[in-house]
């Protein structure tokens, strides 16, 4: 059965279907005509697209069409490829994040990102959410503890961990691994969160989790989720962009994307005729 069926048969665990949003006013990230290459091969083509804050957007399409690609060019983290170019803009409220001067640690406290498998340290669950604070300077205990409270709090584990903060984090199941990395990125204080696949590993129980997390974490945070699952990208998103050889085939409010698609390929694309 597939995680998509498997979340069908347990509709108490889903998220609540996404209500339509009112345009909004505040355009947190801003790509034009954003190119990029490894080497000499061309993996984004002219990519344009406005992100609201406090909305979740989708990024939807085969694999290999760009869409972890341009995920990581939000935060910079392709710095970290080898021969790799970036052309065109790309503004987070309204700063180009390729500009001369930026700071990229800066940038990436900022940018958080939450990758397609849990990736907690050895550590205990403590010191993995407190590992980020630390870092840029936190010290004193009883922030520290506040912070560890507040962050578990917001990724909806606290309750689960509360008395077992001291534990290694390696014993939590899949879906508590993934919490905590959503939570350790929280701790740090970012404005928008990256999400590449991040339930792609989960069962579905644990997917439903993550994906009413996602769904309230919206309030507070700007969210771009990379995701192959449509029902997925329908439950917890506001926007969609569908993404298909590099190229940005079309973006609308998730409810019209999927029920109204404007281009054949993202007819095709979302009834399973292809990818």
């Amino acid at each position: 059965m597939s995680q998509a069926a498997s979340l069908d048969a347990i509709p108490q665990m889903t998220s609540p279907t996404v209500e339509p949003v009112a345009p909004a006013t505040e355009t947190k990230i801003s790509a034009k005509n954003v190119e990029f290459f490894y080497g000499a091969t061309r993996a984004l083509k002219g990519i344009s697209i406005d992100m609201p804050a406090n909305r979740v957007t989708a990024l939807i399409g085969p694999s290999g069409c760009g869409k972890s690609t341009f995920l990581r060019c939000i935060n910079r983290m392709n710095d970290l490829i080898e021969n790799t170019t970036v052309k065109g803009t790309l503004l987070v409220d309204g700063q180009d994040v390729n500009g001369p001067g930026v700071d990229t640690v800066e940038l990436r406290k900022r940018i958080g990102m939450v990758f397609q498998k849990p990736n907690p340290f050895p550590a205990s669950i403590f010191d993995n959410v407190c590992y980020g604070p630390r870092i840029h300077g936190v010290r004193k205990k009883s922030e520290l503890e506040e912070v560890v409270e507040t962050s578990l709090k917001k990724a909806a584990l606290w309750e689960e961990v509360k008395d077992k903060l001291r534990h290694s984090a390696l014993a939590l199941s899949g879906g508590q691994q993934q919490r905590l990395c959503i939570a350790r990125t929280i701790a740090v204080g970012p404005e928008i969160i990256l999400m590449d696949e991040p339930c792609s590993a989960l069962d579905p129980i644990a997917t439903a989790k993550i994906e009413d997390l996602i769904y309230e974490l919206r309030q507070q945070f700007t969210i771009v989720l990379v995701t192959h699952n449509m029902q997925q990208a329908q439950r917890a998103s506001d926007f969609t962009a569908f993404f298909m050889m590099g190229e940005i085939v079309e973006v609308n409010a998730t409810q019209d994307l999927f029920m109204l698609p404007r281009k054949r390929e993202t007819e095709d694309y979302i009834s399973g005729r292809f990818g």
